[in-house]
């Protein structure tokens, strides 16, 4: 009897503690979320960001959270968005553009960081290589400065009487700069005298295309970077008024008033994002995770925007396209 009483007595804690244990609710992931851009700007990739993480299963409020932030105007406040997310004990912080992927890396050292939409993540110290980033961040580069040349080529295919061309770029995105320093070789030969118009505040923007205009230029190639993904219409709208064709690196800056644009789709890098964060939640390290490189580009051309100009995009632009603007 006492063998049986003492069996009976286990069997009902065990049968108790599981109870107790299957009424533990299970942990939320919790996301954060930091763009140094705005909202509207950003909404094409955090769409697709959104989407891709539907496809995995997540569904927001549901069994997964995410925290979001979005900073345009002072991008010193990113360390302080970024602290203000960790503190929110999140699992993953997902950071837009290299300043807001710096601005991560700089506040913590523990928790897996995934970045969208930067340019040399070497070179910025977000990764120790392509293949084995080390630390504790990973995700999908945006070889904006791989693709220097091509958009150049692009524009002079475009406007053939090309010789002066103004290069926006802004000093204070890591990201922009070496786009900046990309573009000499390229222009060198293609016989292109490079202007710089150096611009990270948006007040500047006016005084620097007349500036343009006063130095000779005859175009704009409009780096990646986040200021000026803040003001992509503005930037169009300048253009247009001062007589410049403009290149841009994605598809979005061509059909707010860009010419034309060349670079990786917004929505592939969004879905991708979701992915290395599902990756993450399911074990991986980030060091662990090659940063990936985008192998799929768009060509979009505003012929709207050239017909403002008073130019005719040649035919052998046009059949490049992937999508044409009109």
């Amino acid at each position: 009897m006492g063998r049986i009483r003492h069996w009976f007595i286990c069997a009902l804690l065990f049968a108790v503690s599981n109870g107790v244990d299957a009424q533990q609710p299970r942990k939320i992931p919790r996301i954060g979320y930091l763009a140094a851009v705005t909202a509207t700007a950003d909404a094409p990739r955090l769409d697709a960001f959104r989407k891709g993480l539907r496809d995995l299963g997540y569904i927001e409020g549901q069994n997964i959270i995410v925290e979001y932030r979005h900073e345009a105007r002072g991008f010193d406040r990113l360390p302080a968005l970024a602290a203000e997310l960790v503190t929110l004990k999140i699992d993953v912080l997902v950071a837009v553009t290299t300043n807001a992927a710096l601005a991560a890396k700089k506040t913590t050292s523990t928790i897996p960081i995934v970045f969208m939409g930067v340019t040399d993540p070497i070179a910025a110290g977000l990764a120790e290589s392509l293949a084995r980033p080390g630390g504790n961040s990973t995700g999908i580069t945006n070889v904006a400065a791989v693709l220097t040349a091509k958009r150049m080529q692009l524009l002079k295919e475009a406007v053939p009487k090309l010789s002066r061309l103004a290069v926006l770029w802004d000093p204070k995105a890591p990201g922009s700069v070496p786009q900046w320093h990309d573009s000499q070789q390229p222009a060198r030969d293609m016989g292109l005298q490079l202007y710089s118009m150096e611009v990270s505040s948006v007040d500047n923007y006016r005084a620097a295309f007349k500036e343009a205009v006063n130095a000779g230029s005859h175009a704009v190639w409009i780096t990646l970077n986040p200021l000026a993904n803040s003001n992509q219409k503005l930037i169009a709208e300048l253009a247009i008024v001062n007589g410049l064709p403009t290149v841009c690196a994605r598809g979005d800056y061509a059909e707010n008033g860009c010419m034309m644009a060349y670079g990786p789709s917004y929505s592939i890098e969004g879905r991708d994002g979701a992915r290395y964060v599902d990756r993450i939640l399911k074990g991986a390290r980030p060091a662990d995770i090659p940063v990936e490189q985008p192998t799929k580009f768009e060509l979009v051309v505003n012929v709207r925007t050239a017909k403002q100009l008073g130019l005719t995009v040649p035919r052998s632009v046009l059949v490049q396209a992937d999508k044409v603007v009109e």
